[in-house]
């Protein structure tokens, strides 16, 4: 099977490859990550089409090629005795591109190919599968393990739980994809690592596998050509980069540098004015030190040096940001003793950032009505018992008010959109998010997936089945991805009303509020009388860029009315 360079986004016409995870001969199981590549626009890790060992390698790290190159093959029968006849087409590249090499003996070349061939006594008796860090949302891009629950040695079943982690949608706990021995920990608890990451090695076999004793490189004909690629690099690197960087002077630092940047962190630097001598200067956490977009991203949000344009601009940036910072001219009143300083765990990071993100994206506009629950009130007080023994569920304000959004957002789908950049995108499916409150100080939305194909006792299942695994910690990936509209019950805690922040990136958010009893005045008879009702407080937060006072309100109507005139028979 052929591996092609994919295509990253419509513009994308190419790509290079920054790391190779496998090499020639090695086993690759279907959707295990085998290549790491660059563009414009993205990097990201490429996964494996297929099962299979990975036949031959085309493009060498460093090599920049068009969408759609076969970069490598990949023999899926899974035979490992074709890599000696990989080793060997190696050398004979070897051979074209090391001129120097050419008139030496036979038997030291013979040593190579020895040194390249697989020793089958060295292969493990039982299969390696690799742990990765596990992707948790749409917008996490990284975890942190905060425990692990098995050592190295230890066998783990099917399923059972080998670590613990932490990210900004949820913690949880990560089982382990088949049985075997914990052969290898490649993170330790407290650090956060990419999602993708491999974290740990499991072993199928019987205890741990003996490491291959030799894995040394012989200089070949890769290492030549990787040297080649540099060196041509550095020459076209300048005139890649001449909008960026016209300056002459630009240009022979970075003939001298001989550093790789991807495209990526390239466009970056171009859009920032960064020059090549900043670029030198970053410090990379990636492949062989290489910048990242997250290195660069991290080095402008730090506060880089920027060019002097005049004297008089710099004055006044100065001004505005003393405003906008001014420094504290009191010192505090208490002492070591009367305080208490608490270090936030990574989850209340997490969701202060997302709070701050989402604040900072969305136009904020909330809207509140008040709805006469007691039709519903006095049903679920008659039939409670009734659907516990018949259906297994209880019967909660939550499931009604749910069954009532889904009506009121397939009548105003605006309300179930994103937006991106200029354009709106209309979503013909409802995924329900429910906030769920997590102890001590976490919050996590689960979705309803196809809400809109559940009747009201099916989201009476979702809803109690949601908030029993969020609580324990058996959340899945898909469980907190995808929704299209939240809803949060701070009523639970005896609150009555409040404004809530809209959940990234949806366009609104209902809160719910307790359902307390009121007097309220009512039509009797065409008389009006006062009357004991029970009452409870929606609030509709709403991305101002998208839905309009009207839209909102006509929303809030709907679902007012759709609770207020609930129909047991419709049951």
């Amino acid at each position: 099977m052929n591996v092609i360079m994919p295509k990253m986004g419509e513009s994308v016409i190419e790509g290079t490859i920054i790391k190779w995870h496998k090499k020639v001969g090695d086993q690759v199981k279907r959707d295990e990550i085998i290549f790491e590549i660059s563009t414009d626009k993205v990097d990201t890790e490429i996964p494996s089409p297929a099962d299979g060992v990975l036949k031959e390698i085309k493009v060498n790290e460093g090599d920049t090629v068009e969408v759609g190159t076969v970069v490598a093959i990949i023999n899926e029968n899974g035979e490992v005795s074709e890599k000696p006849q990989q080793a060997e087409t190696e050398v004979k590249e070897e051979k074209k591109s090391e001129k120097v090499e050419d008139k030496k003996p036979k038997e030291e070349e013979e040593t190579k190919k020895q040194k390249l061939e697989p020793s089958k006594k060295e292969e493990p008796s039982g299969e390696i599968i690799e742990i990765a860090m596990p992707k948790m949302g749409e917008s996490v891009m990284e975890g942190t393990i905060i425990k692990w629950h098995k050592k190295v040695g230890d066998r783990v079943k099917k399923d059972e739980t080998i670590f613990e982690i932490s990210t900004d949608k949820v913690d949880t706990e990560v089982p382990s994809p088949e049985e075997g021995t914990l052969a290898e920990i490649l993170v330790a608890e407290n650090e956060t690592v990419e999602i993708g990451t491999i974290v740990a090695k499991l072993s199928t076999g019987e205890g741990i596998p003996a490491k291959k004793e030799s894995k040394e490189k012989v200089p070949d004909s890769k290492e030549i050509k990787k040297g080649e690629v540099k060196e041509e690099k550095e020459k076209k690197a300048p005139e890649a980069m001449h909008e960026s960087f016209s300056d002459v002077s630009a240009r022979e630092e970075e003939k001298t540098s001989g550093g790789f940047f991807s495209p990526l962190v390239m466009n970056i630097a171009k859009k920032e004015n960064i020059s090549y001598d900043e670029l030198n200067k970053i410090k990379g956490t990636g492949f062989e030190g290489r910048v990242t977009k997250k290195d660069i991203l991290n080095y402008i949000e730090s506060g880089r040096t920027q060019q002097k344009q005049t004297e008089t601009k710099k004055a006044e940036e100065t001004k505005v940001e003393e405003k906008k910072a001014p420094t504290p001219s009191y010192k505090p009143s208490y002492t070591s003793d009367e305080i208490e300083k608490i270090p936030m765990d990574n989850i209340r990071q997490k969701i202060m950032e997302h709070m701050i993100r989402s604040r900072d994206t969305s136009v904020h506009v909330a809207a509140m009505l008040e709805a006469d629950m007691t039709r519903i009130h006095n049903f679920i007080k008659k039939h409670r018992d009734e659907f516990y023994n018949r259906d297994g569920v209880k019967l909660t304000y939550m499931a009604f008010i749910a069954h009532a959004c889904v009506k009121a957002l397939k009548e105003y789908p605006l309300i179930n959109a994103t937006i991106e950049s200029n354009t709106i995108i209309k979503k013909k499916f409802i995924n329900l998010g429910i906030a769920v409150a997590i102890e001590p100080t976490g919050l996590i939305v689960p979705n309803i997936k196809a809400a809109d194909q559940k009747n009201l006792v099916g989201l009476a299942h979702s809803v109690n089945d949601l908030a029993l695994r969020s609580r324990n910690k058996k959340l899945t990936p898909d469980d907190i991805t995808g929704g299209t509209f939240t809803i949060t019950n701070y009523g639970v805690f005896g609150t009555i009303m409040g404004t809530p922040i809209i959940n990234q990136p949806e366009v609104a958010i209902l809160g719910v509020g307790i359902v307390v009893k009121k007097p309220v005045v009512v039509e009797v008879e065409k008389t009006d009388t006062i009357a004991v009702r029970h009452i409870m407080t929606l609030t509709l937060s709403y991305d101002h860029r998208l839905v309009d006072g009207m839209l909102g309100g006509r929303f809030l109507k709907f679902l007012k009315d759709t609770l207020e005139n609930f129909d047991p028979e419709s049951i």
